[in-house]
């Protein structure tokens, strides 16, 4: 039998270690597949955060730069300054950009810098234990809301692609998922389009990749997929916030 659905280039040819049901590893092919489709894996920089996102240097077949908790925009802004000439993007979760990282991004995308960020949003802290996050449900339990998250006492969740939106540094703004075939079909045009502006030189890009954490959310893989569609979806659009150039 011929084999047509084969390992893209820009990942590495190894095991995943991610919990079953987590997104990470789609978001990753996809994010790969749009470097290879552009051949831009020789010059590529990806810029690490904290958290399960951190292992971006386990799986790319790029050159990879480790970032200090919630800094990686940062970085990425030393990176491309001092290259130019290549591809940086940062890769981080919700509580890396969202939370300790809130002043890096925004200043990151109100400069403009000719990055591009893909965005990890599971709702959680994944790593360190389940914690709230700045983006986690309204009334969603976690270890540190075990009465689920109020949002009188602590407001509501952030909704990141919008918000950068607002910025005029912002180029590209968009949300996306993987939870169902046609949904995935739109990450991967709207995640290239994100390097597109880039290639061009066009300024800031995001994504924000709607995920699932079976693990943290003390659900089975199916049912943590269902979630994003009947939950997380609704409160958080898909679909593109801001398109300065229609590419």
């Amino acid at each position: 039998m011929k084999q047509v659905f084969t390992r893209t280039p820009s990942l590495k040819d190894v095991q995943t270690h991610f919990c079953p049901g987590c997104h990470h590893g789609g978001i990753h092919r996809l994010v790969a597949e749009a470097l290879d489709e552009f051949g831009l894996r020789e010059r590529t920089i990806g810029c690490a955060s904290v958290g399960c996102s951190v292992f971006l240097y386990g799986y790319f077949d790029v050159d990879v730069v480790e970032s200090p908790h919630g800094r990686a925009p940062a970085v990425a802004t030393g990176v491309k300054r001092a290259r130019p000439d290549r591809i940086v993007f940062t890769y981080q979760g919700d509580g890396d950009l969202a939370a300790i990282g809130t002043s890096e991004i925004i200043h990151a995308a109100n400069r403009g810098e000719d990055i591009t960020v893909i965005f990890v949003n599971n709702t959680t802290y994944g790593m360190t234990g389940g914690q709230m996050a700045p983006t986690t449900m309204p009334g969603q339990k976690t270890s540190t809301s075990p009465l689920g998250r109020s949002i009188k006492n602590d407001g509501a969740p952030f909704k990141m692609a919008e918000l950068l939106s607002n910025l005029d540094g912002v180029t590209f703004s968009a949300r996306v998922a993987l939870n169902n075939p046609r949904n995935v079909l739109q990450a991967k045009k709207l995640i290239k389009t994100a390097f597109q502006y880039q290639v061009e030189g066009k300024g800031f890009s995001f994504i924000e990749a709607l995920a699932a954490c079976p693990t943290n959310w003390g659900m089975q893989p199916l049912s943590a997929n269902e979630r994003i569609g009947s939950e997380m979806i609704p409160y958080f659009p898909l679909g593109i916030c801001k398109n300065t150039h229609n590419l």
